[in-house]
């Protein structure tokens, strides 16, 4: 079943972009925020000013996830899409062509596995970092390649020699102890996020990631990223919700 979120100063779509009469269902977010939703999320825009379109896209930049409706000037468009928006359309567009439009959105994200669970964390491939809640933490692109990798096979050792082929891309042993700076640092950054263990030492050498059944999930509320933070200043979000 296809999802889709809907942002605008209301809280539902008008039928003539209502999805869920196409058979979709609609994601009002984890307690309202944004922060892990992973579908097409739509927005009318006809109440905003250029500028304020701007700045929503910037505040969920690159936007892949974002279609703005309500664009009517083709230069803003082009603007909009350079920036990273899944698309931008005039408010003329009716639910088919929407429809046929988010679903091209959707199916592209499907193409590619661009999101992972990994214990508490969701791992963006686009982004090449990881997110406890709605906090980056800021890995380098080997430490991501490390726990992309172990994700592979969760449980799974991953030997140095594997890591050394698919991460850094050499297949000689070199005389340096990267792989293993990198994991230092890399549990560091999940040791601040509250899952220092999710990345363990194989006995038999190597590494591997625990599964999901032996790593204890903390529960935790739903955290504002910068997206549910600028609805919240336009006044599209509750006050109420963190």
């Amino acid at each position: 079943m296809a999802f889709f979120g809907w942002i605008a100063d209301g809280a539902t779509p008008p039928p003539k972009w209502d999805l869920r009469l196409g058979g979709w269902s609609l994601c009002h977010g984890t307690c309202g925020c944004r922060a892990e939703c992973r579908h097409v999320l739509i927005c009318d825009t006809r109440s905003l000013s250029f500028r304020h379109r701007i700045a929503l896209a910037e505040a969920d930049r690159p936007a892949w996830r974002l279609i703005l409706l309500g664009v009517e000037k083709p230069e803003e468009r082009a603007q909009l899409l350079t920036m990273g928006c899944a698309e931008a359309l005039p408010a003329a567009t009716d639910r088919h062509e929407l429809q046929a439009r988010a679903k091209r959105v959707s199916d592209m994200f499907g193409m590619l596995p661009r999101w992972r669970n990994c214990g508490p964390l969701t791992l963006d491939l686009f982004h090449r970092d990881a997110r406890h809640g709605a906090r980056w933490l800021g890995l380098h692109p080997r430490e991501f390649g490390v726990i992309w990798r172990l994700a592979d096979m969760p449980g799974e050792r991953v030997t140095r020699r594997q890591l050394l082929k698919d991460v850094w891309r050499i297949s000689h042993e070199p005389e340096t102890n990267s792989v293993e700076v990198h994991v230092s640092r890399l549990r560091s950054k999940l040791a601040d996020a509250g899952c220092g263990d999710l990345v363990a030492t194989s006995s038999e050498g190597g590494y591997r990631l625990a599964k999901s059944d032996e790593f204890m999930l903390k529960s935790h509320p739903p955290e504002s990223d910068c997206l549910d933070e600028y609805l919240r200043d336009l006044g599209w979000m509750e006050e109420t919700v963190t």
